[in-house]
């Protein structure tokens, strides 16, 4: 091994809008919520990821906590860039007596903007990336699945994460057809939020209706082996003090029910424009789905329903985009499809 590659560290990230996952040889290495907290007098950074969240919604005055990325972009440039050099720190524990040199590949979302993406780029340089390469999203879901990109065939991948979903048809190494929307797992639990508070004048915060989600979110009220009821605490509106309310899986469907039906009409767009020789390929193998908000329960059986296809869920599915941004970095100068 020479000086160079010894002086060089390469990462893979995939930084979302919920949370940042970097690989590095192979292993994720670190896995934390996008989320940073400062000092609003002294403008100091009091915690980075995990420590963060445990501020937030529960903070003073005199701290708040910022999500720098919003809609799977980044909405707060210097936050972005401290969160990053932050986490890329969290790889070692030990400072090394000469700072490495840094090659990334970052994954975004398809249906970003030149502004976005340089902005993604701009922040990576800033946190210490000699070498960037970006990737788009729905692209490094399909290689974190298993899936061979660079094969004549095309497959169906739709990537809900926290801040937008990615549905894209892929073959040759490229996305064919495409559509990126605004709307995914922070719509779910913004829609827990309002459900709360109109159905049961429960004010509740982000970590809560996050919570809600995770035990009691459905997509659809029938299902197999439903979760039990939930106790939920938050602020009683009309009088103000603290209360606990049981929810159903039941409630919580409907309370999705309309956001989960403009993520079906997006994947319906995509298919009506996927060329036919491709729509045969997909009839065939199905659709695969990544992302956090793949793991709603009974969420790929309602797109089954809705698509008449077999819905395949990612194994690692909150992963599987670091993951194919990894294989990615060790192709650094072969796949056509990295964004220079």
């Amino acid at each position: 091994m020479g000086l160079f590659n010894f002086m060089t560290k390469e990462i893979a990230m995939d930084l979302g809008t919920a949370n940042t996952v970097i690989i590095h040889n192979d292993k994720v290495v670190v896995d934390e919520p996008s989320i940073v907290a400062i000092d609003r007098q002294t403008n100091k950074v009091l915690a980075v990821g995990k420590r963060a969240m445990m501020m937030h919604g529960k903070t003073h005055e005199n701290i708040k906590t910022i999500r720098p990325l919003r809609d799977g972009v980044i909405a707060d440039f210097m936050v972005a860039e401290y969160m990053m050099r932050e986490m890329i720190k969290m790889i070692n524990t030990r400072k090394p007596l000469f700072p490495p040199s840094l090659k990334m590949v970052i994954s975004i979302p398809s249906g970003i903007t030149e502004v976005e993406e340089r902005a993604v780029r701009d922040s990576a340089e800033q946190a210490g990336a000699k070498e960037v390469r970006l990737i788009h999203e729905p692209m490094a879901a399909a290689i974190g699945i298993g899936l061979d990109v660079l094969e004549p065939s095309g497959n169906m991948i739709i990537d809900i994460g926290g801040g937008t979903s990615e549905i894209a048809v892929i073959a040759l190494g490229g996305i064919v057809s495409n559509k990126s929307i605004r709307i995914a797992g922070d719509d779910f639990n913004a829609d827990i939020e309002e459900y709360m508070r109109k159905a049961h004048n429960l004010s509740i915060g982000e970590r809560t209706a996050e919570g809600i989600k995770m035990n009691v979110g459905s997509a659809m009220v029938d299902i197999e082996n439903p979760p039990q009821e939930y106790a939920v605490h938050g602020r009683h509106l009309l009088s103000g003090i603290p209360r606990e309310i049981m929810v159903s899986h039941a409630e919580i469907a409907q309370a999705l029910d309309k956001t989960i039906s403009k993520i079906e009409a997006a994947i319906l767009n995509a298919l009506e424009n996927t060329p036919p020789e491709l729509s045969a390929d997909i009839l065939r193998t199905g659709i695969y789905m990544a992302g956090g908000g793949s793991l709603l329960r009974a969420l790929d059986k309602r797109i089954e329903q809705k698509t008449k296809l077999k819905v395949h869920v990612a194994e690692d599915p909150l992963r599987a985009v670091a993951r194919g941004a990894g294989i990615a970095l060790k192709n650094f100068d072969k796949f056509p499809f990295l964004i220079k």
